[in-house]
């Protein structure tokens, strides 16, 4: 494959995380990568690694309309050509929603919901230029399930899972699949400091698999979606949860009650 003909993705939220994981993962698989982030010391501190001829590193904020024209703009003129989009770039304010304020509100769904708009606006006319490509944005289990704190947060994930529906149905016919990954509890750096042990407990009972899922995990069913593998699959919302939006209550207890020696057995 000529190096004008190679595949190219852009991903937000690019980073650290999730995000990065995603970047690592399309260069593993031959890709080039545009890693766009609003954080510019973070950026920074990935140059080191991440800076190659078949990376670009741009410094933009989702939320913001000429940033993203730039970020496209930028990734086209660089690359010649833009395959895959993923929309990973997002925020959390954790507050009650009587305590969450509009401020509060108002940027949250700026980076969770309309920064995937905007992206997926800027793209698409690039994508078609090399005849289609793919979306991922990256959801959340708190877009499926409604939880504590996360009157904001939750809405903006729900409202994305429509987005990718409205997206997918749109741009099918001029060859752009959207799909949404949305996953459940991932041991990232922030989990890991933020959540207590008497947390994680709670989750590993409220999850099937009994454990928090990986970056890398989600990277591989993103860099999936975008693979002409997943040829005939748009307009999804895929749970990587470790079926925790599969079960209901009283997993721990079921669990206890069902152990291998409890079972019947022919033998």
């Amino acid at each position: 494959m000529t190096p004008a003909s190679k595949s190219t993705a852009i991903v937000t939220g690019a980073a650290r995380g999730i995000g990065l994981a995603i970047a690592r993962r399309f260069l593993a698989q031959g890709w080039r990568v545009a890693l766009v982030d609003i954080d510019a010391q973070t950026l920074g501190s990935i140059r080191g690694e991440m800076e190659t001829p078949d990376t670009l590193i741009i410094e933009a904020d989702v939320s913001d309309p000429a940033q993203v024209a730039r970020a496209v703009s930028e990734t086209e003129a660089h690359f010649g050509r833009i395959d895959a989009l993923v929309n990973n770039a997002g925020i959390a304010i954790f507050k009650p929603v009587l305590e969450t304020s509009y401020e509060d509100w108002s940027r949250v769904l700026a980076v969770n919901l309309t920064g995937p708009f905007l992206t997926v606006q800027a793209a698409a006319p690039v994508m078609m230029k090399s005849g289609g490509g793919a979306v991922v944005n990256i959801g959340s289990i708190s877009g499926q399930r409604a939880s504590t704190l996360r009157v904001a947060y939750g809405t903006s994930k729900a409202g994305l899972a429509h987005l990718t529906k409205q997206q997918a149905a749109e741009l099918a016919e001029i060859g752009i699949r959207v799909n949404c990954v949305a996953p459940g509890p991932v041991d990232t750096a922030m989990a890991k400091a933020v959540h207590s042990a008497e947390i994680r407990a709670d989750y590993h009972d409220a999850i099937p698999l009994n454990r928090y899922g990986t970056e890398e995990e989600i990277a591989e069913v993103v860099v999936f979606l975008c693979s002409p593998k997943a040829s005939y699959l748009t307009g999804q919302t895929i749970g990587v949860d470790g079926g925790f939006d599969a079960s209901g209550i009283g997993l721990p207890t079921l669990r206890a009650t069902t152990r291998p020696d409890d079972r019947e057995s022919d033998t």
